[in-house]
């Protein structure tokens, strides 16, 4: 039974000649020489272009099993002008872990995304970042979290609204079991981002805000985002009980869709009363903030 290295390996080689071909020497600012067979830059061009040996960037367009270091995959792939999903699927491939761009996070959503997540009233919707900040909200999600003291706070991060509010106003009820889920989630995501400015910041900000949140940093615990019943607390029709799934969404791939199903009849009627009572409720549109405070990379 052959090995996904050696399923990978092939699929490499391929990739690697088929980027080879299309950048030209006229692309490289390079004279086109002689005796040129294929439009495309020879080997040895990618290898000295990107600062490497000819028999080893060889050896990996023709799949073996070399080593290779993010460094230098990073210059192959600036020499054969590989977009974002080339250079991620390069890596793969290549069986290198992946490192996002820095600061590569989204901080808006397009018309379309905006457009699903409003269809999706009377459900709560919203688009999350991996690092948790709030890109888009549809009426329904403002309804259940924008609690007066949330407002108050005015930063469109899920993680600094509940670790800075007030317990008797966190919107999450059985804080004890449901933060620790979200900081570990949290740390599954910031491995790609270690050392990048603004995922450092927001870490060490919060951790100097909450001391809890700060201990369970420290813990080191990971887990991936999925589907959990949680209980919510609203000032004006008490405690729900709603499911959360997280939907991905194409082209944003740090970024997801939240929805939160009512999980019995008696939270779907609080909802309900919820939507009617927004005006009085809400000085403040959730859209609101969230554009009031885009600007702000760590936060």
């Amino acid at each position: 039974m052959r090995t996904t290295a050696h399923r990978r390996r092939p699929e490499l080689a391929a990739f690697l000649r088929s980027r080879r071909a299309r950048v030209t020497p006229a692309d490289m600012g390079m004279p086109p020489g002689l005796r040129r067979r294929t439009p495309g830059l020879r080997r040895e061009e990618v290898a000295q272009l990107s600062g490497v040996g000819v028999t080893w960037y060889t050896w990996l367009e023709q799949g073996r099993p070399i080593n290779a270091s993010p460094q230098v995959l990073d210059a192959v792939a600036r020499t054969l002008r590989l977009d974002a999903p080339e250079r991620e699927h390069l890596y793969r491939l290549a069986e290198v872990p992946y490192a996002a761009a820095p600061e590569g996070l989204s901080r808006s959503v397009g018309a379309e995304v905006q457009g699903i997540i409003d269809a999706l009233h009377p459900l709560p919707a919203v688009v999350y970042t991996s690092r948790y900040d709030v890109l888009a909200t549809n009426p329904a999600y403002r309804d259940l979290f924008l609690v007066p003291e949330t407002v108050r706070i005015g930063v469109p991060n899920v993680l600094w609204t509940l670790f800075t509010v007030s317990e008797e106003a966190c919107p999450v009820v059985h804080r004890e079991r449901e933060l620790p889920v979200m900081v570990a989630t949290l740390r599954s995501c910031y491995g790609r981002h270690v050392g990048e400015p603004a995922w450092e910041e927001f870490i060490q900000a919060l951790s100097g805000a909450s001391a809890y949140f700060a201990r369970l940093w420290a813990s080191g615990a990971v887990a991936q985002p999925g589907p959990r019943v949680k209980t919510f607390r609203h000032e004006a029709v008490g405690e729900l009980r709603m499911t959360s799934q997280s939907l991905s969404i194409d082209g944003m791939p740090e970024s997801r869709i939240v929805v939160y199903t009512p999980e019995d009849e008696r939270t779907r009627e609080q909802v309900a009363l919820l939507r009617e009572r927004r005006e009085r409720l809400w000085p403040v549109t959730g859209a609101e903030i969230i554009q009031k405070h885009t600007q702000n990379p760590a936060l």
